[in-house]
């Protein structure tokens, strides 16, 4: 590829007391493709995320974004700085709307001359924007104005899915977006996923099911006991190897 990449990692180190979770881990996210991040439970997937979404801070190395150093220390400065995470638990409130869940603590408000704590908030123009996104995604609703509690498992997977498309300017986070879910859910997320990146999108997705990547990802990086040990294309022919790399077995 060319250019510079949305995300670029670079020797991350990353140490909880005795425990050396990444050990110089370095990788690149480009615009339009899914980047699978896969590996073994305790492998460093979490921890590299938490630290590319501004939950904790690399002890070592350094964090891009777009080639320009990128202080991320909170989640909130992740993603303001275009990058959006769905981890497992969808973050969802089950007694709002898909609309409120979207603009929940980043709400519309009017008019914008007034300080942000004098402001109304805007309902209507939330309802529409989110809408919009929804249609734009080809996400199916029972009904958008009821509360995400009355919804399936794969509809709330769509609409926190989503809410990152909504704000995520670079990179979309997708921590095992099919988990629990039936073979048609899973359908649907997956060609959610699909449309994020054909619309330009880059995303991290991790998960252990294979069959998912291969159908998905255009790259595969491997992590192993905190360390990098593998990076592939792949397809049916390497499947085999890529198992052999997350178990640490002979391929």
């Amino acid at each position: 590829m060319s250019g510079v990449p949305v995300l670029s990692v670079r020797d991350g180190h990353k140490r909880f007391g005795a425990v050396h979770a990444l050990k110089g881990v370095s990788l690149d996210a480009w615009r339009g493709e899914v980047l699978a991040l896969l590996g073994d439970n305790g492998a460093g997937k979490s921890t590299l995320v938490r630290c590319i979404s501004g939950v904790h801070a690399l002890d070592e190395g350094e964090i891009r974004l777009d080639g320009e150093i990128a202080a991320i220390s909170t989640p909130s400065l992740a993603r303001r700085a275009g990058i959006e995470t769905v981890y497992q638990d969808l973050a969802l409130f089950d007694n709002l709307t898909p609309a409120q869940n979207f603009y929940c603590g980043r709400e519309l408000s009017f008019p914008s001359w007034l300080p942000l704590g004098l402001r109304f908030v805007s309902n209507r123009a939330m309802d529409r924007e989110a809408a919009s996104v929804i249609d734009r995604l080809k996400v199916k609703l029972p009904k958008f104005d009821a509360p995400v509690a009355l919804m399936s498992g794969g509809q709330r997977q769509a609409i926190a899915v989503a809410r990152a498309t909504v704000f995520a300017r670079k990179l979309v986070i997708l921590d095992e977006p099919t988990a629990a879910l039936g073979v048609r859910e899973s359908r649907k997320v997956l060609d959610l996923v699909r449309q994020l990146r054909d619309e330009g999108n880059a995303v991290i997705l991790i998960t252990h099911n294979m069959e998912h990547v291969i159908e998905l990802a255009d790259r595969a990086v491997v992590l192993r006991q905190g360390r990098k040990v593998g990076e592939l294309k792949p397809d049916r022919g390497n499947q085999h190897e890529l198992v052999s790399l997350i178990v640490g077995a002979e391929a």
